[in-house]
């Protein structure tokens, strides 16, 4: 059997049952692919730990306190931002045809099997390989069909035409689109962040986190910050300073050798 190549799966968990937790904790530290980067003990901590770490993977227990794992899917797709993969871990089996309305990747009943996870962990991995974005100024294997030189920006009660070069960064929150270019600020008519970057040049526009699309020609400075972490600092008025995510964090020191 061939080696497999190992794709790290950047995880997090959120269960209130303490031994069910420690249980699945166990078993996921047996499959060298996944790095754990927290461990919530309700809905909205599992809300908390996917805005903080923007994991690949979430695994979800579908009662717990305050908010259960099937409101916490609904409200991130709410949020209009990329998701993670989502496996719902439960005792009862009712909650299946749910989980999958919501497109759960996989829903498992405790106590959780082995070989069964595993079936579930080879199957995020080889998504993941498939959907593996290159680095910023790598020319991706397929451009999008038609990129778009002009943008239109809503600022009070006027729409004006930006040149897409001109553009600096857009950001999302609450599900609004602010972009920021060289001589104006205002709203895009875009619905998320990812249909605003497949309209723009790949090579020119970075992901830089889930929140936030840069132009890549329009970063000013690099400042380190905690954890190894990096804040991008823009070429706009303000010089606003942008967060890279943890696993941007890598690509962009692989394209700048940090």
């Amino acid at each position: 059997m061939p080696d497999r190549a190992v794709t790290m799966i950047h995880t997090v968990i959120a269960d209130d049952e303490q031994l069910a937790c420690d249980e699945l904790l166990y078993l996921l530290k047996q499959f060298p692919e996944i790095e754990i980067h927290g461990v919530g003990r309700n809905g909205i901590q599992a809300l908390g730990l996917v805005e903080e770490f923007e994991p690949d993977l979430v695994f979800l227990d579908v009662q717990m306190p305050g908010m259960d794992g099937m409101s916490v899917i609904r409200q991130l797709r709410d949020r209009q931002a990329s998701l993670p993969y989502f496996v719902l871990v439960t005792a009862f089996e009712n909650y299946a045809v749910e989980a999958f309305r919501l497109e759960a990747t996989d829903y498992l009943l405790k106590p959780v099997d082995k070989d069964r996870l595993a079936e579930t962990i080879e199957r995020v991995r080889r998504v993941i390989l498939d959907r593996q974005i290159e680095p910023p100024g790598t020319p991706p294997a397929h451009k999008p069909a038609f990129q778009r030189n002009k943008v239109l920006i809503k600022s009070g009660a006027r729409n004006f035409i930006v040149d897409a070069h001109d553009i600096i960064y857009a950001t999302i929150e609450d599900g609004l689109i602010t972009v920021v270019a060289t001589n104006l600020e205002g709203e895009s008519n875009y619905r998320t962040i990812e249909e605003l970057q497949s309209n723009l040049d790949p090579d020119l526009f970075w992901r830089a986190h889930r929140s936030y699309l840069v132009n890549i020609n329009r970063i000013r400075e690099v400042v380190p910050w905690f954890k190894s972490s990096y804040q991008l600092r823009m070429d706009d008025k303000k010089q606003s300073e942008i967060p890279v995510s943890r696993v941007q964090t890598k690509r962009l020191r692989t394209l700048l050798k940090l």
